[in-house]
């Protein structure tokens, strides 16, 4: 079974730099993508930035150039290091693993992160 956990996140200032974890646990199964979703208060959950198994990665339009997703060097974390922050990055950051073969995608139980102006 494919397990997430968060972690990182908290309060930063426009213009400052902040680190998300996401540590896999996925127990011989083979993930094929990690990613990053946020919702900011009274929106939708919207995608921030993904990587693939091969390391290829996407990102929304909103956050290229600022944010990068990028594994660690034992592949079973995956990072978000958010740069350049603005207050509208503010809400909580939720990481999903996507399983290969057709597996239920997981979601973390989300963290908190406040940019303040």
């Amino acid at each position: 079974q494919v397990q997430v956990a968060e972690s990182g996140g908290g309060l930063g200032q426009a213009g400052g730099s902040l680190t998300l974890s996401c540590e896999v646990s996925a127990a011989g199964i083979r993930v094929s993508v990690v990613g990053w979703h946020r919702q900011a208060p009274g929106k939708e959950r919207e995608f921030v930035a993904q990587i693939s198994s091969g390391d290829y990665t996407n990102y929304v339009n909103s956050v290229k150039g600022r944010f990068t997703i990028f594994r660690g060097s034992a592949k079973d974390t995956v990072y978000l290091e958010m740069n350049r922050l603005k207050p509208e990055d503010t809400g909580v950051y939720y990481c999903r693993a996507t399983p290969a073969g057709g597996g239920s995608t997981v979601w973390g139980q989300g963290i908190q992160v406040t940019v303040s102006s």
